[in-house]
């Protein structure tokens, strides 16, 4: 059993098309991204998540839920909300909310800074948004 602040978490960026992940560890404060998973086919991405709690065996999980910017909710928060409900369905873990607005703007930012074109690297913006995402839930507690 973990103590409350410390032990391993995934993160994911849900989208209808992409899911990023990133993993970091909540006693250390360190996080990076890990990967993207196509998110078409849902058998295949539920196997795909769930090889990932197998292997990185996670204290808590965190799901990015978008809002629009005046802070309203739409389709896509009812989306991701669902996500992560069924996350802690499915794996027995707690699931953490995150206010993801401009995540995905940072990751792109990010990237385009290191000299990766957003535009040709979508998969890496998802998994750089989930660490954006974990960073901003690490850095609330």
């Amino acid at each position: 059993m973990h103590e409350p602040g410390t032990g391993t978490v995934l993160a994911f960026d849900y989208g209808t098309r992409r899911i990023g992940v990133a993993v970091g560890d909540l006693g250390q404060r360190s996080a990076h991204p890990l990967t993207t998973i196509d998110a078409s086919d849902r058998q295949v991405s539920e196997a795909r998540i769930t090889a990932l709690v197998d292997e990185w065996c996670p204290a808590r999980l965190v799901v990015g839920v978008p809002r629009a910017l005046d802070g309203s909710e739409h389709q896509m928060t009812r989306s991701a909300r669902a996500f992560g409900r069924a996350l802690s369905r499915r794996h027995a873990l707690p699931v953490h909310e995150v206010d993801e607005r401009l995540s995905s703007a940072e990751a792109e930012s990010v990237l385009r800074e290191a000299g990766i074109d957003p535009r040709h690297a979508a998969g890496r913006v998802d998994a750089q948004a989930a660490f954006v995402i974990l960073r901003d839930f690490m850095e609330s507690r």
